[in-house]
């Protein structure tokens, strides 16, 4: 579903992400982990055509996603690290916006928002306006967004950030649902915690370059203690 040929990222002189090849398929889900820096987020920008490659391809579906940008976004759905929300907005408003964009019907929209919003528990605050969410509730509007048009390929950067513990089980959940239901699935998390109990496999970036892969059972038994010595030998 995503695969990552040779994508490289110059500013200038200097080279945020150096060549990096990878493959996530249909229901896997791959933690992409690295220190700050290292390139995951321009990596992930450039999965959703929001930075041009300086050279590579991004194939979203077997298609070219910077070539075809549009064909290859209805497929997709991408959860930045600080999702942009308009705050004058009510929650279903919002919900409707990001409906259209996928081109939904009005059918089918409501009744995925109704799906979604009681899936990340924000129903009752779908017709307040979001500049009174709290943190936490607009990440959950973000993740209900996300999954309104039930996309074949999922890219979140740090999905836990404001998730009380009952939101964080939910959308582990729903992440391990969509995984079964045949989508592919790349996040990008400083929770070690969170890649051993959910991924199917893990890729490690430091200065640019995807130093490591493996499947989750590499890391079978004391997972996180594993994973996190792993982690620190590979990036210190």
């Amino acid at each position: 579903m995503l695969e990552l040929a040779s994508l490289k990222k110059e500013f200038g002189s200097f080279t945020a992400v150096d060549g990096i090849s990878l493959r996530v398929r249909a229901g896997e889900i791959y933690g992409f982990l690295g220190p700050n820096g290292a390139g995951k987020t321009t990596t992930i920008k450039m999965i959703a055509t929001l930075l041009k490659p300086s050279s590579g391809r991004v194939m979203i579906n077997g298609i070219d996603a910077h070539r075809f940008p549009h064909e290859a976004k209805q497929y997709l759905s991408y959860v930045p690290d600080q999702p942009f929300l308009y705050e004058k907005l009510s929650g279903v408003e919002f919900l409707f916006f990001v409906a259209r964009i996928y081109k939904m019907g009005k059918e089918e929209s409501s009744e995925s928002i109704k799906e979604v919003s009681e899936t990340f528990e924000v129903k009752p605050w779908l017709n307040r306006r979001i500049e009174d969410y709290s943190q936490g509730m607009r990440q959950r509007l973000v993740l209900a967004a996300a999954m309104l048009h039930k996309p074949k390929l999922i890219v979140i950067d740090e999905p836990m950030v404001g998730l009380d513990p009952k939101g964080a089980e939910t959308f582990k959940a729903r992440m391990k649902l969509a995984a079964a239901e045949g989508a592919a699935i790349l996040i990008t998390t400083h929770q070690l915690s969170l890649a051993t109990e959910i991924c199917t496999r893990l890729g490690i970036i430091n200065a640019g370059r995807l130093v490591y892969e493996s499947r989750i059972e590499e890391f079978a038994g004391d997972g996180v203690g594993k994973l996190e010595r792993k982690y620190l030998e590979l990036t210190s």
